[in-house]
């Protein structure tokens, strides 16, 4: 996906060099794509018998006693404008996220890529402590300075480093890391339904993007205007918008097979190869530092995924403890209660 979208918007021969027009027409293949799911998930939950319409946390639930279609978990499309404008504020955050992250991917190469976003879990733990007051462990910090120090030396051991490609990477993981936090506020708006909420995404980012296509971009695409008229380059913008999606899919099914934390060391592996065979495939220049920084964050953000599911295992276990202190006290209340009667 990452090498695509490279190719995309790099690529002297079949590219045209405008991030936010890619962005736009991947918005629009990810909307396209809902509203065929959602019409093949109205059918199915139409059906009866084996099949039923289940939310996303049940579909591919082993202890379930039915077998849904893979379709149930896609609710029919629908655009109702008051839920839209509440679901506004979220895409403009989206469309932060994905726009600052494709201008990131133009403007540096693709084994720095990961590197130049990899502040998203900073931005994690600042974001939750300003509008949560949610408190962090030495641990946890411990881990995002060894995030922030891989950042530092991959950025100085990158031979063609770009401030405008990194400052754009820093942005997006700022998105990322608040579109995190207001999809959980958002996604009681459309019956914490996943897919609901991505159709909407999609469909506001294609207004907010469009105009803004027109204004910074239209020389750009005139000036490209033959690349509009080759098979070759509709066809990878449409397979770029595919495996978006089915990313978003397979990353939910992964986590729900697996775990977060199998899922996380997965990606950070994905990651890592990613990096390094962009050095043999793009050509790019690897020094000591640039190499030594991929490996620092990557390992960083394992080790912060780690620590926190120990984090959110010892909470579980101290709340549990604390709601069977609670009923034992209880208990023994009510006896002594009916002793004295």
């Amino acid at each position: 996906m990452v090498y695509l979208n490279k190719f995309l918007m790099s690529n002297d021969v079949i590219s045209i060099p405008s991030p936010l027009f890619v962005t736009w027409y991947q918005c629009f293949i990810t909307s396209i794509i809902c509203w065929i799911a959602g019409i093949f998930g109205d059918r199915t939950a139409n059906q009866g018998g084996a099949y039923s319409k289940l939310t996303t946390v049940e579909v591919g639930d082993e202890n379930s006693p039915i077998k849904p279609s893979f379709f149930a978990q896609f609710p029919r499309a629908k655009y109702d404008k008051q839920t839209a404008i509440k679901v506004f504020p979220l895409s403009l955050i989206f469309v932060g996220m994905i726009t600052f992250n494709n201008f990131c991917l133009k403007h540096v190469e693709v084994s720095f890529y990961n590197v130049a976003r990899s502040l998203t879990i900073v931005f994690n733990v600042i974001v939750s402590r300003i509008l949560s007051g949610t408190t962090t462990s030495p641990k946890t910090l411990a881990c995002l300075a060894l995030v922030v120090a891989g950042f530092y030396i991959g950025s100085i051991g990158e031979v063609n480093f770009s401030h405008f490609g990194t400052a754009c990477g820093v942005l997006s993981s700022l998105f990322v890391s608040l579109n995190s936090i207001f999809t959980k506020r958002i996604l009681p708006l459309v019956d914490h339904n996943h897919w609901s909420l991505t159709f909407y995404n999609n469909i506001n980012a294609c207004m907010i993007v469009a105009p803004l296509v027109y204004v910074f971009e239209a020389d750009f695409v005139l000036e490209h205007i033959r690349h509009l008229q080759s098979p070759i380059y509709w066809i990878c913008m449409t397979f770029a918008g595919l495996f978006g999606f089915l990313i978003g899919i397979v990353t939910i099914l992964q986590i729900k097979a697996t775990s977060p934390l199998s899922h996380n060391f997965s990606g950070t592996a994905k990651a890592a190869v990613q990096s390094l065979l962009a050095f043999y495939l793009w050509g790019n220049e690897a020094t000591i530092l640039g190499v030594l920084g991929i490996f620092i964050v990557l390992g960083g953000s394992l080790l912060y995924t780690y620590v926190k599911m120990n984090e959110s295992s010892m909470g579980q276990g101290l709340m549990a403890r604390s709601v069977h202190d609670m009923q034992a006290m209880t208990t023994n209340r009510n006896e002594d209660q009916s002793n004295r009667v």
